[in-house]
């Protein structure tokens, strides 16, 4: 039965999103939804996009095999999403974009805004890879079947219903999967709280008998702890400006609003209702920790990464288990397909050897189908490696060159003097300086968008001022 149910919700879910073909006329409708999605549903579909398989079972293995100072990370999501609605959000609703780096054109010109659509294709491409990855060992535990099979199924299948529905299939089923794994999240807490013997009482004492597992707090100033309360306020503050400020995966969304306002309304809401999700995944691993000291679910040595979907296998009742790994899978095959189609909307409309090739808005739509199915084969690739444990891998492969990239819309938005060439060498400078830092110092990967955005605009601003002939040339080429 849980079979059936994997099956045919991966099978519905596909079949869902194809039937918005006919609803895709155009560039603003394949890429933005015609901007008629609501503010609750952009918020949602926010939360589902940055969640994906790969939090949901990486999230609780954390908890598993540390405790809760994770969390902390997520109070500098709360800050960044504020800052973002400050800084960016008004830049990006002065203009009719379809892109993030259409912003970067305007004030630097076209070949920095490809320079900007680059470091997000190849950034964007690894993360995603990450999280295809966790998408595979989901199915290969639920299936029984090989996680290279697993990883072919799954993009297919999602590479299709995106080639066919665009944006606004994207969103509307991020809606719906959003909603059911949050609610497979909560009965599985539930379910997991009444099979420990002894209730509550038990789960606090192994609790605190095994590293204090209910600790959010972290003041340590050691920049080698990942998850400490300056890490997670600054680094994660930081790490959001880059990742729902300047990544088109997110900016997309938030471009598809109907208005400014209701933009930053999603914006602001997906902060609140991404802590208590992050609560309730955190809470499943140490549940999942005191529940394993009577029944043993890995095996030695086995990846804690594989310890929610063991569980669900199982220890569900049947029908349940299969509808809860359902879920999972059908909110990350939404994940990857917001990311195929941002990073189609990127190398369509931000690249200026392939933005010449068509004139035609039928022709250019026809341009994006193909570059979407170009993008599925690429994810297929990197979705076969074997990344480590999931999520610290998928969170320093976006770390290491989005510093970079929010340095140049720092530079863009603050700096009056800043020009192109010498913010092209700042973001040189800014990724050089957190290879340095990840290859040859033990700090953690939250403050590496930190690093490397700070340098970018120092470096960017003072080269800006040696080299002050070289602005004038550069805004009228934007003109």
């Amino acid at each position: 039965m849980d079979l059936v149910i994997v099956v045919s919700y991966l099978l519905g879910v596909t079949l869902l999103g194809i039937r918005f073909r006919q609803q895709q006329h155009n560039l603003n409708d394949y890429f933005l939804g015609s901007r008629s999605a609501p503010w609750w549903a952009l918020s949602f579909s926010i939360v589902a996009t940055e969640t994906s398989t790969l939090t949901i079972i990486g999230t609780p293995a954390i908890a598993f095999s540390g405790n809760m100072t994770f969390l902390q990370l997520i109070f500098g999501y709360l800050v960044g999403r504020i800052l973002i609605t400050v800084i960016f959000l008004p830049g990006y609703f002065r203009g009719e974009y379809l892109t993030a780096y259409a912003l970067i054109e305007k004030r630097f010109g076209a070949k920095m805004r490809s320079v900007a659509a680059l470091t997000f294709l190849g950034t964007r491409a690894l993360a995603e890879g990450v999280r295809v990855s966790a998408i595979a060992l989901v199915i290969s535990v639920a299936l029984g079947t090989s996680e290279r099979l697993a990883v072919f199924i799954v993009i297919a299948l999602t590479t299709l219903y995106t080639f066919e529905g665009g944006m606004k299939a994207v969103i509307w089923t991020d809606v719906a999967q959003f909603l059911l794994y949050l609610s497979g999240s909560l009965v599985t807490l539930a379910l997991l709280f009444h099979r420990i013997p002894g209730g509550w009482p038990e789960i606090c004492e192994v609790a605190a008998l095994n590293g204090h597992k209910f600790q959010v707090l972290n003041f340590s100033v050691d920049l080698a702890t990942k998850y400490t309360f300056w890490s997670g306020v600054i680094g994660g503050t930081f790490l959001t400006l880059a990742t729902h400020g300047t990544d088109q995966t997110i900016v997309q969304r938030l471009l598809a609003a109907r208005c400014q306002s209701d933009s930053r309304r999603a914006l602001l809401a997906s902060g609140f209702i991404v802590l208590f999700q992050f609560t309730v995944f955190l809470l499943v691993g140490i549940f999942l920790f005191v529940f394993s000291q009577h029944t043993p679910l890995l095996a030695p040595g086995e990846r804690a990464d594989r310890l929610l979907p063991l569980f669900l296998v199982r220890e569900m009742p049947m029908g349940l288990a299969g509808l809860l790994l359902a879920s999972i899978l059908a909110v990350a095959m939404s994940n990857a397909s917001g990311s195929l189609n941002s990073l189609a909307a990127s190398s369509v409309l931000d690249l200026q050897a392939v933005r010449g090739r068509a004139s035609d808005p039928a022709q250019f739509l026809k341009i994006s189908r193909r570059m979407t199915l170009v993008w599925g084969a690429v994810l297929i690739f990197f979705g076969l490696k074997n990344w480590g444990p999931l999520l610290e891998a998928g969170l320093s492969i976006a770390s290491l060159p989005f510093g970079s990239l929010l340095g140049l819309f720092l530079l863009g938005t603050f700096d009056s003097r800043a020009n192109a060439k010498s913010s092209l060498l700042g973001m040189f400078a800014g990724l050089a300086a957190v290879l340095l830092v990840y290859r040859l110092t033990a700090i953690a990967f939250t403050w590496y968008v930190l690093i490397g955005s700070l340098t970018t605009f120092i470096v960017g601003a003072v080269l800006s001022r040696v080299f002050p002939a070289q602005q004038a040339a550069n805004g009228a080429s934007a003109r």
